[in-house]
């Protein structure tokens, strides 16, 4: 059996552009480490939640490492869990953002957001005199991130968290939204979140910064950890608070590392890392990086080619000789059009002792298309990976006591 290694580069896959004579940003680069890894390696694509479906990163990594969507316990609980707050399923979560609007007549509309360098003291101090606010008997906690940010805690008997976001996400598009139940039993917790923010607005009326949204509601679940799903434990390294706290949510242990104006430097240090890793023993190593998705948010194909270009010298030095190693995405970030993510196919490999070569021999959504391994969903990631480790659930035999692990229902009496 073998270890595990995934480097996720976020937003990789990307749509042809004009401007880079019909190709992608990635199919135009020049990769040749990434072709080399393709040329040894199993190939195909990836759809995190289907194709077509243009998933966030955290329902992507969600399906990616192998939990359904009824076990999804929102953003606003991994938000929390990435900055060592303790959650609790009597609570219910939402993400709430400190922002400037003014009102229209159709509505109080988001003119921006506080500065997180010039605004910072301005803006906790503003959140901090919205705390504690209790409206038909729930209870509304905030506790500050960064920037006017703050993971809202909703306590009390009957809170639901089925409640739809304040915070239009478009703010040139709509204006701060009414939140609406999404079942009959939300309706009071979504009446009263409708009354706290109002009341919210009161509080900050005269101040620069005079409304605060709430997003990505949730609750924590009990789920079965990573290592009882899939027989693994081991590491997951990103820079993003949501990512670690989803990381924690399933038992793995979350590291820490930032990323910096240095793109090339960001990933070697993650190689090397998962390197030490393995030999302490992790059986399952995750690491993720951001910088593709950042260039695909520019708009700009020619920067997101730059960026793969970038990215891909710092993976001459993949661990593929001891462990099972996979590069992929969560999604596409298209450098055009005007869209956030969409739902692409992400090209997916994976190399490592023992992995079969296929015929592709270019990295890239076409040539990967053309792979081995087809076209994948999100749940069947793992799946690909324990088996090329040689670590499948051998279906029919004994199955295991926790729900989910391939899809193998769990045993109701051990014995």
């Amino acid at each position: 059996m073998h270890p595990i290694v995934v480097f996720l580069l976020d937003g990789l896959a990307d749509r042809a552009h004009e401007s880079l004579g019909g190709s992608s940003g990635l199919e135009a680069a020049t990769t040749p480490n990434l072709d080399r890894l393709c040329s040894g390696g199993s190939c195909g694509v990836l759809y995190a939640i289907g194709p077509g479906r243009a998933p966030s990163s955290e329902v992507a990594h969600w399906s990616m490492f192998g939990y359904r969507s009824d076990e999804f316990p929102g953003r606003a609980v991994f938000e929390a869990l990435g900055r060592g707050q303790t959650v609790s399923p009597d609570h219910v979560f939402a993400y709430a953002a400190l922002r400037p609007a003014e009102r229209r007549e159709d509505g109080w509309w988001l003119t921006g957001r506080p500065d997180p360098d010039r605004d910072a003291a301005e803006a906790e101090r503003l959140v901090e005199a919205c705390d504690g606010i209790t409206i038909d008997g729930l209870t509304f906690s905030l506790v500050h991130v960064w920037r006017g940010e703050a993971v809202l805690r909703v306590a009390g008997g009957g809170a639901d968290e089925r409640v739809t976001d304040s915070d239009a996400f478009f703010r040139d598009r709509h204006p701060v939204l009414r939140p609406q139940a999404l079942a009959p039993e939300a309706e009071r917790t979504a009446r009263a979140a409708e009354e706290w923010t109002r009341e919210v607005m009161r509080r900050l009326e005269g101040e620069r910064f005079n409304v605060i949204t709430l997003k990505w509601w949730g609750r924590p679940h009990d789920v079965p950890t990573f290592e009882q799903r899939h027989g693994l434990r081991g590491t997951f390294i990103a820079s993003s608070a949501f990512l670690r706290g989803l990381a924690r949510a399933v038992g793995l242990d979350a590291r820490a590392e930032a990323e910096t104006d240095d793109a090339a430097a960001d990933l070697r240090g993650r190689v090397a890392l998962a390197r030490e890793r393995l030999d302490a023993g992790d059986t399952f190593v995750f690491c993720h990086v951001k910088s593709a998705d950042a260039a695909g948010h520019t708009k700009d194909p020619r920067l997101k080619q730059a960026m793969i270009e970038t990215l891909d010298t710092a993976l001459g030095d993949l661990p593929a000789d001891r462990a099972v190693v996979c590069l992929t995405g969560d999604h596409a970030t298209p450098a055009s059009p005007d869209v956030i993510h969409s739902g692409d196919p992400v090209p997916f490999v994976v190399a490592g002792p023992g992995v079969r070569a296929d015929r592709v021999r270019e990295f890239g959504e076409s040539t990967c298309a053309e792979g081995i391994l087809g076209q994948l969903r999100g749940p069947d990631m793992m799946p690909v990976l324990l088996n090329a480790a040689d670590r499948p659930l051998f279906m029919g035999s004994r199955p295991t006591p926790f729900d989910g692990a391939d899809g193998y229902p769990a045993i109701l009496d051990p014995l």
